[in-house]
């Protein structure tokens, strides 16, 4: 743990031999990261594909675009490394639509029957649920006023990419779709399986919000991922026109290189095909908040028969400026989505999704073993099976209200299912997850 002072940088020009260095330098770290080697057992998150001199080279231009100069840098025990950036000076403003963009300080309302709830559990397995947090709030130091925590991207996360283009974005999905016509739009194959609940689009939506339980679920190989989230959607479905925002927690060793629970965000306004990406990975979503960390590790996390711990996500339209604000916790305001960024949602959802999704890249011709959630089968039930509770919606006259009907919906239940209930407690609740490969699912 520590602290680094952040140096100002003159301007974004450098001389030729500033350059020469940098480019060594970056050469060197590169060949290292392809000498590593770590034990069979685990996974490989330094092993990298031969680079030319020219990938790197640009590489680290993208990296000086995207990681702007900090205040103050703050070193997590994780590694991580967080800058607090000017908030006037975050990636955001960089967006061609942003250029006249004026930093909204507070939505001018909040969903009404918005409140901070204390949930007193009927249930005798229970011994502690607390909120998670952020790893690097361990350290104790905050960052100054008017700067925004940003997580700095390196080297290694750019070349654990496909490619730099890939770098921070999910890959599209909707281009192979079998489903019925009116399943959800994230039931689009190319390995991509899910356990969600969801609502109708017969109606107006204007946000959305659940508690997330928060596991630690152990993943394969490096290209695949366990997440937990909520989408908030509108457009077409089968067209090229999709947008999507999303929040919630994911284990992706590919983006982060390492197999701890992060929390995250994504927005598209084109289907996942050319806009959009995970977190602060380019200009898009405003932070306004200085303690929270978009892409930083939560901790503490569940335990099976344990402690459980959960974060509580909110994102809704302001009804009169149009931004889609998030809020985490108990009613933390993070950042918006700036209304500029989308089509459809510069409107309303059509659709509200609450659920986990994972990679399942078929290694070996087996089914992956990459876990849900908890690694558990919804049956198994509080402490063991992951969970999302308090399921709400915001409806046309910002009123945040119970969700009283859902679908839910899995590809293979044998690996991976859901159950939803309903209590005074938890109101629309379900359990969710699974193992993934075992004798049910080769």
């Amino acid at each position: 743990m520590g602290i680094i002072i952040g140096r100002k940088r003159r301007c974004s020009c450098s001389t030729p031999r500033e350059d020469h260095h940098l480019l060594l330098l970056t050469f060197f770290v590169a060949i290292l990261l392809q000498r590593a080697v770590v034990e069979s057992s685990t996974l490989n998150y330094t092993r990298h594909r031969h680079t030319s001199t020219l990938r790197l080279e640009r590489i680290s231009k993208h990296l000086n675009k995207i990681n702007k100069p900090p205040v103050l840098t703050i070193e997590s025990p994780d590694g991580d490394l967080i800058d607090c950036v000017h908030k006037r000076k975050q990636l955001a403003l960089d967006h061609p639509l942003l250029k006249n963009h004026k930093i909204q300080k507070m939505p001018t309302e909040m969903p009404k029957g918005m409140k901070v709830m204390r949930v007193e559990d009927d249930m005798e397995k229970v011994r502690v649920r607390e909120k998670a947090w952020q790893m690097w709030h361990l350290n104790g130091t905050r960052c100054p006023k008017g700067t925004v925590p940003i997580r700095r991207s390196t080297v290694h996360d750019v070349m654990r990419a496909k490619s730099l283009y890939d770098f921070g974005k999910k890959r599209s999905r909707v281009d192979s779709l079998s489903r019925r016509n009116d399943a959800p739009d994230i039931l689009s194959g190319n390995g991509h399986e899910h356990a969600i609940a969801y609502t109708g689009s017969s109606q107006e939506m204007y946000g959305a919000k659940a508690t997330i339980n928060v596991w630690d679920p152990s993943i394969q190989v490096i290209n695949e991922f366990s997440l937990s989230q909520l989408w908030i959607l509108s457009g077409s479905f089968d067209g090229t026109d999709l947008n999507s925002i999303e929040a919630g927690w994911q284990v992706s060793p590919e983006l982060y290189g390492d197999s701890r629970p992060r929390l995250f965000t994504y927005w598209t306004s084109d289907s996942y095909r050319a806009t959009g990406c995970y977190n602060l990975l380019c200009a898009g979503f405003i932070q306004t908040n200085s303690r929270i960390a978009i892409g930083a590790a939560i901790s503490p996390v569940s335990s099976y028969d344990g402690n459980q711990y959960d974060i509580t996500i909110l994102i809704w339209k302001d009804p009169k400026v149009g931004n889609w604000w998030m809020s985490f916790g108990d009613n933390t305001l993070v950042g918006y989505w700036p209304a500029e960024l989308f089509t459809h949602l510069a409107d309303h959802a059509t659709m509200v999704e609450w659920g986990g999704e994972v990679v399942n890249s078929r290694t070996n011709g087996q089914h992956t073993f990459t876990q849900m959630g908890s690694g558990h089968f919804a049956e198994d039930g509080f402490g063991k099976a992951s969970y999302f509770r308090n399921l709400q919606t915001v409806d046309t006259d910002n009123n945040l209200s119970s969700v009283q009907g859902i679908s839910t919906l899995a590809e293979n239940t044998n690996c991976y299912d859901i159950k939803s209930y309903y209590s005074n407690e938890w109101g629309t609740y379900f359990y969710y997850g699974g193992p993934g490969n075992n004798p049910q699912c080769p």
